[in-house]
């Protein structure tokens, strides 16, 4: 063989180096795309790192400022916020999204407006009933005749009761509640006794008529009307009062204690 003959490359050398050649291409481009699916994922990894230290940092900013405020010093900045700052920076030249402080304003919702607690309305209070009398006068008119003790020719001893010098036909009025009982005396004439709740009796004597002749009555009812029955000299009301179980006393200072004055 010629020697130019042997120095040339075969067919089968030559698809043999191409085989390699592709295979070294193929290798170099998986080699790159690798390269680049590592850098892909890296860069957003340590983007996230950066904006993660810097809200760590900013939290523990927060919290020393806080300390530092209630301890009425100054906060100062301090290295760890320098270095937040410029891995923020970073984080977000890098294309990270940017991450809301804690620190920032909150918008209020629109339409929200501040609402007030009803103010409570004062109720108006009941008017007080008035207030009953404990005591009511036995007539309308005032002025007195004759005296309790008094002694005179028309009484066998001294007298009872006090005398009411009112016209004939007069009401006579229950000075309380009670109960009513009647019945005929030669000296006081036509009576009526008013039973009080505590016992104590109230004798009307020398009446014309009577209104009410027994039962209950309530204070203030016409049970009576003034005349001169049985030992009497003219129309009057004679009225006494007779404690539970005991002869008559005084009717006047029963009266004034109780808010009347008949003189």
């Amino acid at each position: 063989m010629a020697p130019d003959a042997a120095a040339r490359p075969t067919r089968a050398e030559l698809r043999l180096a191409a085989r390699e050649q592709s295979r070294a291409q193929r290798r170099g481009a998986a080699k790159a795309a690798t390269r680049t699916a590592l850098f892909r994922v890296a860069l957003p990894s340590v983007a996230a790192l950066g904006v993660a230290a810097a809200a760590a940092v900013t939290v523990q900013g927060e919290a020393d400022q806080q300390r530092t405020q209630a301890a009425g010093r100054t906060p100062q900045a301090t290295a760890p916020d320098t270095a937040a700052a410029h891995a923020a920076t970073q984080a977000l030249a890098a294309g990270a999204p940017a991450q809301a402080s804690r620190g920032d304003a909150r918008q209020p919702l629109a339409g929200a407006q501040p609402t007030e607690a009803p103010t409570a309305q004062p109720t108006a209070e009941p008017a007080p009933e008035p207030v009953k009398p404990t005591v009511v006068m036995p007539v309308a008119r005032h002025g007195l005749g004759e005296l309790f003790g008094e002694a005179g020719t028309h009484w066998a001893n001294r007298h009872t009761g006090i005398d009411f010098p009112v016209d004939g036909g007069s009401e006579v009025y229950a000075v309380t509640d009670g109960t009513i009982r009647t019945q005929w005396n030669p000296f006081y004439g036509y009576m009526t006794i008013l039973k009080m709740p505590d016992g104590t009796e109230a004798w009307y004597c020398h009446l014309r008529a009577y209104k009410v002749r027994k039962g209950p009555v309530k204070q203030g009812d016409v049970i009576a009307f003034v005349g001169s029955s049985g030992n009497s000299t003219g129309p009057h009301l004679h009225f006494e009062i007779r404690p539970q179980g005991n002869g008559p006393i005084d009717p006047l200072p029963w009266l004034l204690s109780n808010g009347l004055d008949p003189r």
